[in-house]
């Protein structure tokens, strides 16, 4: 099972992590004290004196990528995350290092002559090296995968559009490594073959497949109309123990891209994500307005100056028209655009019934939707 293959390769994880903390350190020396930027007033402690604070670093920098979760699977997990996370991590360790160091400061004369630049050059080999080392693994761990090596075995339970949309994903993404072994249901026919996946049972078979222990997932991924049989499952699971994940079925009643919150432990779905109720995305996305528009006024410009000459010697009236329209939490503002629509008396207004005339030169602009650019602005 993969259970026990993730154990050796953690294990296996541990030892590259610590052997990557090594190298780093020893190139910062290197770089610091025996490459080009070493000069006349460094050197004075020995490499063996350098090398006994490995003693102290490599363990705590093991201790803190665990910490950061850098030792959980990651088999769907995006790089970017994972780099945050090897930043994350590195600048804590040093922070942590930078502490023990001043605190031995205070108790010995040599540490005086330690370099402190030094850890500037572990930190940033540190990261790079780590990084690097993550993608080769991740890339050999992938490419086994592709081949059928190193899969994880999985059960549906539940036949529903959630569970067409997860083996979609899995077929699509062969490097993550995900075997489906088949979908328990009690409305579909056993037989019954979607896209490779066979059902291959009602969901009392359950009783007599986890006993087995051949599963390393189980995906509970039901229909709406099937959520009263949850509690009996998720306890099947729990007891089985079978890491179990629940994929919710509500992607005809929630189109958009909901995310979920803890209120003190209990979960709660937000059914839209607004990007600007983030104070930082608001601040950007102003600035981006303000800058975007003024740029978009000297562009066009010479546009908007020929659009209001041929408007004011065509047609008699106010150059620009202004309406009040309603915004951002009803909040009321003025629009303006370039008028495209002839100025008619009462009496006129009253004759045409509301029919609007317009001059050629009028309908051009409103055609080119040449009135509008002021409302971009």
């Amino acid at each position: 099972m993969i259970k026990d293959n993730q154990q050796h390769f953690n294990r296996l994880h541990v030892v590259l992590d610590g052997l990557v903390v090594i190298v780093s350190y020893a190139l910062a020396w290197w770089l610091k004290l025996s490459g080009i930027f070493t000069n006349d007033h460094v050197g004075v402690l020995s490499f063996e004196f350098y090398m006994k604070a490995l003693i102290f670093i490599v363990p705590l920098y093991l201790l803190i990528y665990y910490a950061f979760n850098l030792y959980t699977p990651k088999r769907v997990q995006g790089r970017r995350l994972e780099l945050s996370n090897i930043i994350m991590a590195n600048t804590v360790g040093i922070l942590i290092v930078f502490a023990g160091f001043f605190l031995v400061l205070s108790y010995t004369e040599e540490a005086k002559n330690f370099s402190r630049s030094m850890f500037a050059y572990f930190y940033i080999f540190n990261i790079v090296l780590e990084e690097v080392e993550r993608l080769v693994v991740r890339g050999f761990l992938r490419s086994i995968r592709r081949r059928g090596y190193n899969q994880k075995h999985i059960l549906l339970v539940g036949y529903s559009k959630a569970a067409e949309q997860y083996i979609d994903r899995i077929k699509q993404n062969p490097q993550w490594g995900y075997h489906i072994r088949g979908i328990l249901d009690d409305n579909i026919a056993r037989g019954t073959v979607y896209k490779g996946v066979k059902v291959i049972g009602s969901i009392g078979n359950l009783t007599f497949i986890l006993p087995e222990n051949k599963l390393d997932e189980i995906a509970i991924t039901l229909g709406l109309e099937e959520y009263y049989k949850l509690e009996k499952i998720v306890s099947q699971c729990e007891k089985s123990g079978v890491h179990t994940k629940f994929i919710p079925d509500y992607g005809n009643i929630i189109p958009t891209r909901p995310y979920t919150e803890d209120l003190l432990g209990l979960p709660v779905i937000n059914i839209r994500y607004v990007p600007l109720s983030n104070t930082f995305n608001a601040m950007v996305k102003r600035l981006m307005d303000i800058a975007g528009s003024i740029i978009c006024i000297v562009i066009f410009s010479p546009v908007m100056l020929l659009s209001a000459i041929l408007v004011k010697i065509t047609s008699s009236g106010p150059l620009i028209f202004k309406q009040e329209r309603v915004g951002l939490h009803n909040e009321k503002f003025m629009m303006y655009k370039f008028r495209t629509m002839y100025v008619q008396t009462e009496e006129e207004e009253k004759k045409m019934e509301n029919h609007l005339q317009r001059e050629e030169i009028q309908e051009a602009i409103e055609k080119n939707k040449i009135e509008n650019i002021l409302m971009s602005f």
